[in-house]
């Protein structure tokens, strides 16, 4: 169901990419724009025209589909330097976007890339803040969050 509706306007998307709790209003978000009713008015029906949306069968099951293998978000209890400054770009950065994913998700070798690909994603959807610092806006720092990731990452 997933290949059948989503990819008529993006790519596949990762289950991991938000928490279970969260994969409801993504895919109730998406619906309305396949029927055409999206955020563009008119444009968006035109845009829409011949994309097929989802029965509410085919999207409750696309919805328990996303949310079996939804990113499981790091336990804070196992992880308490999160709350600590040395936790605190890890904790700013990724928060922005979703919930903040267990460390052991990936090795220590294949953070570097995954924080990459989150950086050129933020920047994308416009949620990093602009390039002048604003006063007493947290500073995130691409090496804290490596270095944080690397640190509880899966050996």
């Amino acid at each position: 169901l997933t290949l059948r509706y989503c990819v008529q306007c993006h790519n596949l998307a990762n289950p991991a990419m938000h928490d279970a709790g969260r994969w409801p209003s993504v895919v109730r978000r998406m619906v309305p724009r396949m029927e055409g009713k999206g955020n563009m008015g008119k444009l968006m029906a035109e845009m829409m025209v011949g994309v097929e949306a989802p029965s509410l069968a085919d999207e409750q099951a696309i919805v328990a589909y996303h949310r079996k293998h939804a990113q499981r978000p790091l336990d804070p209890q196992r992880f308490p330097e999160v709350n600590s400054p040395a936790g605190e770009s890890f904790r700013v950065a990724c928060n922005q976007c979703h919930a903040l994913p267990d460390p052991r998700r990936h090795r220590a070798a294949d953070w570097p890339a995954v924080v990459a690909r989150m950086q050129k994603n933020m920047e994308w959807m416009n949620r990093v803040v602009g390039s002048k610092p604003m006063p007493g806006e947290p500073q995130l720092k691409i090496e804290d969050i490596n270095a944080f990731l690397i640190r509880h990452a899966r050996r």
